[in-house]
């Protein structure tokens, strides 16, 4: 009988290991719909080691292009302050967000106000989703999702995971289409409980991660 409760607990914990693993990345039913078009989508790792969801247009060449149009970071949909994320919060990450991904676009061409014939188009969005996945039950606070793991909530434990999601794309001025389209899903600092109020702390360093991907990207390495 032991032997058979060791077995049931060890093939468990494979099935959650494996679900969190899966998890790594967004799922198609966690897409916030700020992409007109998921298809294509493969799941890749970026130059910081991130697990991503990234298409690339196979005829994009960043040659063509000299100049990058930048608009502003949104949250999509408009989010909703709770007693965990508050609007101070909300307000300091998508700050954050535009101040260290700005800069990064720039780094690749020439910012611009008006597109012109050889212009990129970058838009971007922070996103949240309320989904259940085998072994986890997701919390919406939208825009940021924090999850409670199944094998923390059998142990007792109400420790927090806290997640955020982004969705972004290049598009070419000239035919309105996109050339590059990002789906991420940035692993931050757990939080102690479900009442331990979220800082922009646990999720700045996704943030740094996307932008220094951003930087780093090379199309050579789709």
């Amino acid at each position: 009988m032991r032997t058979q409760t060791l077995f049931k607990v060890a093939a468990l914990s494979g099935l959650l290991a494996l679900a969190g693993c899966a998890s790594k990345v967004a799922q198609p039913d966690q897409y916030s719909g700020f992409l007109k078009d998921y298809s294509g989508l493969q799941q890749t790792t970026s130059a910081t080691g991130k697990p991503t969801l990234r298409w690339v247009d196979p005829s994009y060449n960043p040659s063509n292009y000299d100049s990058i149009v930048w608009n502003p970071i949104t949250y999509y949909p408009t989010p909703k302050p709770s007693t965990q994320i508050g609007q101070k919060t909300l307000d300091g990450l998508l700050a954050y967000a535009n101040n260290k991904m700005k800069p990064a676009i720039g780094s690749r061409k020439p910012l611009v106000a008006t597109p012109g014939p050889r212009s990129l188009i970058f838009r971007g969005a922070i996103t949240g989703v309320s989904s259940k996945e085998e072994g986890l039950q997701f919390y919406e606070v939208v825009p940021v999702a924090l999850v409670v793991a199944g094998t923390q909530m059998a142990t007792g434990h109400r420790t927090m995971d806290t997640h955020l999601f982004f969705e972004g794309e290049l598009i070419d001025a000239a035919t309105g289409k996109p050339v590059v389209k990002v789906v991420r899903k940035g692993e931050g600092k757990e939080l102690n409980n479900e009442s331990t109020p979220m800082a922009m702390s646990n999720l700045t360093h996704v943030i740094d991660d996307m932008a220094t991907d951003a930087t780093m990207f090379d199309v050579k390495k789709k």
